[in-house]
């Protein structure tokens, strides 16, 4: 076999010698290689919107209502069929009756209810002779909503009828009816819940994976894109030409971002638009950083599949690390400094206090200031990795 002429190896050459691309010129290419490629455009706009529907739709019910729950009653007498008739009337609670407390135990471990409540044998014989009394109320701690509603239908449920007994205590005494109900809580408590009105776990898990999804979804298409480019040995282009790459992937996130924000929420009736204006700010700084970070991946992983094998995974890790739903200085030292490379740790807590919350954008500072270095950090990485990135082998 002869060699291969100079005339092809200078034109080998020149394929992979990094282009002089402008801003727009690579801005507007990118837009057509995203919607030449199937993949990209699936993952990066069409997933995102899929999400936008599906995700909130298990959590639409909002507040766990009619848990299931034991009562054993060994007491029979007026007091404890009180409680039970009180219990029964929670919209916390579906009742029902066991004869002991080994039956509502393997009630439990089948999954049949999530709690119950013990009602001792002489339960009101001690509250009329001024005893102390009690009942006992077990949950399943492994689940910790329902465990929640469990305890929280209850007590609610044995203190309105221990009130009851203090008013009836109060009015043998002398006490006039209203003075009686009035001393039953000295210091009458209000509870107001503030951002989430419902108290609904939809209303507080599905705004903050919503950037998790933003991000994920953009960073796998990115990544994919740019590994797509490396095999067919488009990958280089100019420091003006990334930025190009980078400006138009971040405005098609962006775009998916305020269907998030001024649709998605709307639709399911989530706490938004409390400050729109810092929201669009936060999203014109939080697509470029996850773009970038995109690039560096593209770059790194080298191959079009590696991304979806490798980012899919991590979306749960990245959660838990971001100090939204558990608290950060709980977490090891060394996680709390790692989360702080991942852009969802200031975004998503920006955000939620955005958009949620009403807080101006000097309030968050902070977390602007962490997108912005993060995104300096990328792009000084994206420069590296250019230089140091070795050309693609060409197959003859």
């Amino acid at each position: 076999m002869s060699a291969p002429s100079n005339n092809t190896h200078s034109k080998a050459t020149s394929t992979i010698t990094p282009a002089s691309q402008s801003f727009w010129s690579s801005f507007i290419q990118t837009f057509k290689d995203v919607f030449g490629d199937k993949g990209v455009l699936l993952m990066l706009i069409i997933a995102p919107i899929i999400y936008g529907f599906f995700y909130p739709w298990p959590y639409s019910s909002e507040v766990v209502n009619h848990v299931p729950v034991g009562i054993i009653d060994h007491d029979n007498s007026n007091l404890s069929r009180t409680l039970v008739r009180y219990a029964s009337a929670s919209p916390y609670l579906d009742t029902e009756r066991f004869i002991n407390e080994q039956a509502a135990k393997e009630a439990i471990w089948s999954d049949q209810i999530a709690g119950y409540m013990v009602i001792p044998a002489g339960l009101e014989e001690q509250v009329q002779s001024g005893e102390q009394a009690h009942v006992s109320v077990l949950g399943n701690g492994g689940y910790f909503i329902l465990n929640k509603n469990v305890q929280l239908g209850f007590s609610q449920a044995v203190g309105t009828v221990s009130a009851g007994i203090k008013v009836k205590k109060s009015i043998a005494r002398g006490a006039y009816a209203s003075t009686a109900a009035q001393n039953t809580q000295a210091v009458p408590l209000r509870i107001m819940p503030l951002y989430n009105q419902t108290e609904g776990y939809g209303a507080y898990v599905v705004p903050a994976v919503s950037v998790i999804i933003l991000q994920q979804t953009l960073l796998m298409a990115t990544a994919m894109l740019i590994g797509t480019w490396y095999e067919q040995r488009r990958h280089s282009t100019s420091i003006r030409g990334w930025l190009g790459r980078i400006g138009a992937l971040s405005s098609l996130s962006f775009i998916v971002g305020c269907f998030y924000y001024g649709w998605a929420f709307e639709l399911h009736h989530y706490p938004r638009g409390q400050n729109m204006l810092g929201t669009l700010l936060f999203l014109a700084l939080f697509c470029p950083t996850v773009a970038t970070l995109g690039c560096v991946l593209g770059l790194w992983f080298r191959q079009r599949e590696r991304s979806m094998q490798i980012l899919i995974f991590i979306s749960l890790p990245i959660f838990f690390l971001s100090g939204y739903p558990w608290p950060a200085d709980q977490l090891p030292q060394v996680l709390q400094v790692i989360r702080w490379l991942v852009p969802t740790t200031p975004a998503i807590n920006t955000s939620v206090q955005l958009n949620q919350m009403g807080a101006s954008v000097s309030q968050v500072a902070i977390g602007f200031y962490a997108l912005a270095g993060l995104w300096l950090l990328y792009f000084v990485l994206l420069l590296f990795l250019r230089k140091r990135i070795p050309q693609p082998r060409a197959y003859l």
